[in-house]
């Protein structure tokens, strides 16, 4: 199978979101990868040599933040998201899409009014040059990162999860099973 005819099979969103995916998670791989390689290297260096990493603690943290929010627009994109549907049945389809609308302008001005707060307290770090302790990063550059994808979340969510609760289309169970 060719690169494309994988990539078409795994990432079925259409046109410009498949790539923005594919970056998405190369991003995260990326960063999974060199936090393994990184924990590796550290619980060697300190068995073995008596000396571990400086800063591996806070780059551990920055590549956790880094991974996880490059991933929350694709699990919001995608309909990934843990849910619980015990009173679905019971509740008829109208009353489920109904809640599921009103659920997804929750989360989405949630996101939208979170990621407002969290790119203020980044623009004020990166005036104070707020730094990590022990490595020196400007912290409001990771701060903005955050709140940049909170906002690319929040549109994920008002423009497909809204689509997706009205078309009833529940492609997520595909990539979960």
């Amino acid at each position: 199978m060719s690169i494309k005819g994988w990539i078409e099979k795994h990432y079925p969103e259409p046109n410009i979101y498949r790539w923005i995916g594919v970056v998405l998670e190369v991003v995260s791989a990326t960063v999974l990868f060199s936090l393994m390689a990184l924990t590796c290297v550290d619980v060697v260096g300190r068995y073995l040599f008596n000396n571990s990493i400086n800063g591996a603690f806070e780059l551990t943290q920055m590549g956790l933040a880094i991974m996880v929010f490059a991933q929350m627009p694709l699990i919001t994109w995608r309909g990934s998201h843990v849910v619980v549907d015990l009173l679905d049945h019971v509740l008829g389809n109208r009353i489920v899409k109904v809640l599921g609308i009103f659920s997804v302008f929750i989360v989405s001005s949630s996101f939208y009014f979170l990621a407002i707060r969290i790119y203020e307290l980044a623009e004020r770090s990166l005036r104070r040059g707020e730094v990590s302790e022990y490595l020196k990063i400007p912290t409001g550059y990771l701060t903005e990162y955050i709140a940049i994808m909170s906002w690319v979340t929040a549109a994920c969510m008002l423009t497909y999860g809204a689509y997706r609760v009205l078309k009833g289309n529940n492609e997520s169970q595909q990539f979960g099973e």
